[in-house]
């Protein structure tokens, strides 16, 4: 054991750095990122789910698999904010990630180097960092992903039936994560082509057989909830049938390929691009097999992806990053003085683009060179949660400044940031009650109008361009309004709070 350490302590003192500076990234200024529409969806799960126990599969019902919900409970007691709690777990997976790709990396290439460059990079990469530090599933699935591959292949260089029943065990959290669990299943056989003999492949294939079960096992624990069929009903919603390939091969194939390669530029810019093109003229000799099984881990998702899918965002490719990564990395093994010598640079280039992108998304998200989709979906449409931390806080101040007091607060919608991101705010707080009222935002909901009739102080919660009427003319009062991130043609949405007030009610 010394000796081994004595070995690898500048390796492990490396990673332990690597690690260090990965969290550190991850976890500053958690919140700078206004709540996303389905991050406040699955907290308020999270939250149900952890008061009532005969809910524990409540993601179901809307076709999603709870694991992301069920491991997030515990970090609702730990953290008195919900989106703090949500997005931690994400984090932690997001460093799970990073050590996966460090072990992945050692077991292809043999090399510390590529190893301590491909965690680095993933450690800073801004495409990581910005998935890494939002309450979703995609951190959890690219963490099993990696595992996945890392015992899949071990398995097969030891050929150890413990390992094969690991990989099952991977394999069936990747399945309760999200349906995209599909292709880990697919390609974990890939693992084969690192078999030594011929003869090695009966026994290997036989190991596939507990991974298998167990991961299948695992995944059928969903049938104990209701609503088990609604995953396959809503995947239908996100993804074209295969006869799609039959009648429209190249749309969307062409556009969302095109798509999917700007994600990997804007978030790592052009020098990382180039850099993982180049790692192939210096690999494919002498690492041809581990350049292969990285290749089909990467591009097979994208290319099923681009095919099939009815939308294309950069988290639904989010989990074929580390293998890109290691790919990156392996440039580095290269002996050629002037192939190395460009490596440094394109290094170099890529890692201050990254610290500028970062920075830019600890303190200012809405200056970050964002994909267009994303930044309309995180910070300019209704599903950008601008806002309502301060309306949260206003909300708080009033309970304190009217002691007794009833507070009801109607927003627009049903599911989603509104009513959800304003709701698990105020779970534990009986004095406010947050509801939604639809989006026929027309006249003031009769619910409100009761509430303030009743005495309590009532408050409507809307985007202004869900507004069907201008606030004046309903003689709503307008507390503030909370502007989102500008469109490029100049536009922008408000997030906007109203009072209703007495003088609302008399002149309807």
């Amino acid at each position: 054991m010394k000796k081994i350490f004595k070995e690898w302590r500048w390796v492990i003192l490396g990673l332990l750095v690597i690690i260090a500076v990965g969290f550190g990234i991850r976890i500053y200024n958690l919140t700078s990122l206004p709540i996303f529409c389905d991050e406040a969806i699955y907290i308020r799960w999270a939250q149900v789910m952890r008061s009532e126990s005969t809910l524990r599969f409540l993601p179901l019902s809307d076709g999603k698999q709870p694991l992301f919900m069920w491991i997030m409970i515990p970090f609702l007691k730990v953290f008195s904010n919900p989106l703090i709690a949500g997005r931690i777990v994400s984090v932690f997976f997001g460093i799970g990630t990073l050590v996966g790709i460090f072990a992945l990396s050692h077991l292809l290439f043999k090399s510390f180097k590529v190893s301590l460059i491909s965690s680095f990079i993933y450690a800073i990469f801004p495409f990581s960092v910005f998935y890494d530090r939002i309450a979703l599933a995609d951190s959890m699935l690219s963490f099993f992903g990696v595992w996945i591959l890392f015992f899949s292949i071990l398995t097969v260089k030891f050929k150890r039936l413990d390992l094969a029943m690991i990989t099952g065990f991977f394999l069936g959290g990747a399945w309760l994560t999200k349906s995209p669990a599909l292709y880990f299943s697919l390609m974990v056989p890939l693992g084969l082509i690192f078999a030594k003999s011929k003869k090695e492949l009966v026994k290997l294939i036989l190991l596939l057989i507990p991974t298998y079960l167990i991961g299948f096992g695992i995944y059928n624990i969903l049938r104990l909830g209701p609503n088990f069929q609604m995953i396959a009903i809503r995947n239908l919603d996100y993804v074209y049938p295969v006869s799609h390939i039959l009648t429209s091969f190249f749309d969307p194939l062409k556009p969302f390929l095109d798509r999917i390669r700007q994600f990997y530029v804007i978030y790592g810019g052009w020098a990382i691009f180039v850099t993982w093109l180049l790692s192939y003229f210096t690999n494919w000799k002498k690492y041809k097999k581990e350049a292969l099984i990285l290749s089909i881990w990467m591009l097979f998702p994208i290319f099923v992806s681009a095919e099939f899918s009815k939308t294309m965002t950069a988290r639904y490719v989010y989990f074929t990053l580390p293998y890109f990564i290691i790919l990156v990395s392996s440039l580095f093994l290269n002996k050629d003085k002037i192939l190395s010598k460009l490596a440094i640079l394109l290094f170099v280039i890529f890692t201050f683009h990254s610290i500028w992108f970062d920075f830019k998304l600890f303190v200012s998200p809405e200056k970050a060179n964002l994909p267009r989709g994303e930044r309309a979906e995180y910070l300019e449409g209704w599903t950008a949660g601008q806002g309502i931390s301060e309306i949260t806080k206003y909300l708080k101040d009033e309970v304190v400044n009217n002691p007794g007091s009833k507070i009801v607060v109607g927003t627009e919608g049903y599911f989603g940031t509104l009513p959800d991101g304003l709701q698990i705010n105020f779970e534990k707080n009986p004095n406010v009650l947050v509801i939604g009222i639809g989006l026929e935002l027309n006249k003031v909901p009769t619910q409100l109008i009761e509430s303030r009739k009743f005495g309590n102080l009532t408050y409507l919660v809307a985007n202004n361009e869900r507004m069907n009427a201008n606030y004046k003319d309903l003689n709503l009062k307008l507390i503030t309004a909370y502007p989102k991130a500008i469109r490029p043609d100049g536009s922008y949405q408000s997030l906007m709070l109203f009072e209703i007030t007495n003088e609302t009610i008399s002149k309807l």
